[in-house]
């Protein structure tokens, strides 16, 4: 039988998010005994039916994927990802004894992928590992993580991947980083020339015990023109 891996952050009213992306908002419009009562089943005697919740969240909360549209106006939303793209053989590249910061490279990807005896192929999926997930109910997850490069993400697409995810609240550097070299979401702007796509605030990536030989699952909610979507992300580990 096989083992299922989640690798999703749990969404909550407080959690850690995105500088200016709203945390989400879950609140229940009508309890269970007030749903029963208000359809009208309570006068028959079933006083306990379905509890109803209204949810409100943003496209760039919690574990998600990233569309094109996120950085081309004319683009598709997350309807328009393939979901051939969203289910295959992942390979987890360990990037978590790099410094606050650091811009992963091409290079970096490459000597990893030897380090690990991977041959990537087309269609993989890659999934980075800075270490912040290990804290991603803390303040510092905002801060503290390296990230990738433009170079990195584009020697990736070469090499036909056409998802990757992080376990930062960011593919690229932190915004602190950013400001500081004046160098502004290379990685994400990948996506104005190249089709890819990524997800951000990937979790549990230490509960996957190897480095390749699992499967992922990262279907996006079919959420029609927003830039991103909402992601159950599973690594599926046969046995």
């Amino acid at each position: 039988m096989a083992k299922l891996i989640d690798l999703s952050m749990t969404v909550s009213g407080d959690m850690i998010v995105f500088p200016r992306v709203a945390r989400p908002i879950l609140a229940m419009l009508e309890s269970w005994e007030e749903f029963a009562r208000n359809i009208g089943a309570a006068e028959y005697g079933v006083d306990w039916l379905t509890a109803h919740y209204v949810v409100v969240v943003g496209d760039h909360v919690g574990t998600h994927m990233d569309s094109l549209k996120h950085l081309r106006k004319d683009a598709p939303g997350p309807e328009g990802i393939p979901l051939e793209y969203c289910y295959g053989d992942g390979v987890i590249l360990d990037f978590s004894d790099k410094p606050v910061g650091y811009g992963i490279t091409a290079e970096d990807c490459q000597k990893e992928l030897n380090h690990i005896g991977y041959a990537l192929k087309p269609l993989d999926i890659v999934l980075i590992k800075t270490g912040a997930g290990r804290y991603n109910t803390e303040m510092r997850y905002l801060t503290d993580h390296c990230g990738m490069t433009g170079e990195a993400v584009n020697w990736l697409v070469d090499q036909g991947i056409k998802v990757m995810g992080i376990d930062a609240v960011t593919l690229d550097r932190p915004v602190k980083t950013m400001f500081e070299i004046k160098e502004f979401w290379p990685a994400h702007r990948v996506m104005l020339e190249r089709e890819y796509y990524h997800l951000e605030n990937i979790a549990n990536l230490d509960a996957i015990p190897v480095p390749f030989g699992f499967k992922v699952a990262v279907f996006p909610v079919k959420w029609k023109g927003t830039t991103a979507a909402p992601v159950r992300a599973v690594a599926i580990i046969e046995n």
